[in-house]
């Protein structure tokens, strides 16, 4: 430990999946430079990201089912960070996500609390925002729209959005492995990627029901489906729509870009995001990138400044859209509801105009080809040297 340097805490569940363990590894990493940092974590179990070099500590608190353990286990979480945190001298404390933030403000031992309210969900408990604004020093968020939330419902205005970082040329490198078991091949297909858990705020549902309807005027369409969960619903709906063998459900992937490289168009079907990192990571290997125009994240990306001004102007509540939007950068859909329906005969009036744009841009090889020019422009604006610069500035003021 350099006696220099502060000690910085980040605080995240678990380093198994998802977008905000993700920047938890790269935040870490980049602000190495700066300070003394550990990552604390409830629980090691099934851990999916490089965490060479970094210092993690496992206080093994893993979630439990039912209420009354899940409180006690917030009450054991908190006794042992608090523990951790007094023994490490942890200046600072960072958490990622709700979890993580009830267990980084109740057991503050002397250090500035930071909390991170990363997505739609995180807002949804308004017993939860209160808490952590009135016992963090700071919220951040990944997410403009976020920030205009807290100040508009909560009246908080210690609030600052900082974009995730996006690392282009790593994700590029990775992209270059051959993906042996990829499931579809060939000249004439046109492949539709998606990464996501299988969790109703992604909306899988929607994005099959939708292909479904783009194989009547695509045939040589395919789609892959990448991230954990049981399938199964799912695959029994692709056969009962008929299009069990175009649809792909390839589960977990420790390196998901060469699946997303070898496809041809990324959609994200979510009801709820923060910011999602999936499809900054799409966009960052040229691809096109159609989005359901979900609370906060997809419209902050795929539309521009003025765009995006224009929008919040006409529909200053935050709400989605109500027809597709072909912004600078993507195409935007409106959002579409979260309440799961496997039924292969119920097709909503949102699929039908998902369905729409992802035939329109198989249609228009010009259309294709400019999305992919601007997606991989708009990329390159999230560079991890942008992110370093302002979660240390942020940083700095606590110190």
């Amino acid at each position: 430990m350099d006696q220099k340097k502060k000690n910085l805490m980040l605080m995240v569940p678990m380093l198994h999946q998802g977008g905000f363990e993700r920047v938890c590894i790269k935040t870490a990493r980049l602000m190495q430079e700066y300070y003394n940092v550990c990552i604390l974590i409830f629980s090691s179990k099934d851990i999916n990201f490089d965490i060479t070099g970094l210092e993690v500590i496992d206080i093994d608190v893993p979630s439990q089912k039912g209420l009354v353990n899940k409180v006690i286990n917030v009450f054991k979480r908190v006794r042992k960070a608090r523990k951790v945190k007094k023994e490490k001298h942890i200046d600072i404390s960072y958490s990622f996500g709700s979890s993580a933030n009830y267990v980084n403000t109740l057991s503050r031992a002397g250090e500035k609390v930071l909390t991170g309210l990363r997505c739609q969900t995180d807002m949804e408990n308004t017993g939860e925002v209160k808490l952590f604004c009135r016992k963090s020093d700071q919220v951040l968020s990944c997410s403009k729209e976020i920030v205009r939330q807290l100040k508009r419902d909560f009246k908080y205005d210690r609030s600052t959005y900082i974009y995730n970082p996006l690392d282009i040329l790593d994700i590029q490198n990775k992209a270059g492995e051959t993906p042996e078991d990829y499931p579809f091949l060939g000249d004439d297909i046109k492949v539709f990627s998606c990464s996501a858990r299988n969790d109703y705020i992604k909306g899988i549902w929607h994005l099959v029901k939708a292909f479904s309807l783009v194989q009547f005027k695509h045939p040589e369409a395919r789609l892959v489906v990448m991230g954990a969960g049981n399938w199964d619903k799912y695959k029994d709906m692709a056969k009962a729509l008929g299009i069990k063998d175009k649809v792909c459900f390839a589960g977990l992937k420790k390196n998901p870009f060469p699946y997303v490289a070898a496809s041809d168009v990324y959609v994200c079907s979510s009801n709820h995001e923060g910011f999602p990192n999936a499809v900054l990571e799409a966009m960052a290997l040229k691809k096109p990138v159609i989005s359901a125009d979900c609370k906060t994240g997809p419209r902050e990306i795929l539309l521009s400044d003025a765009e995006y001004n224009k929008l919040i102007e006409e529909i200053p509540d935050g709400s989605s859209i109500k027809e597709p939007i072909r912004g600078e950068f993507g195409i935007l859909v409106p959002d579409m509801d979260q309440e799961e329906n496997f039924d292969p005969e119920y097709i909503t009036e949102g699929e039908r105009l998902l369905a729409q744009e992802m035939e329109k841009i198989l249609d228009d090889e010009e259309l294709l080809k400019k999305y992919s020019n601007k997606a991989f422009e708009r990329a390159s604006v999230f560079a991890p040297d942008k992110y370093k610069d302002s979660i240390h500035e942020i940083f700095k003021r606590y110190e």
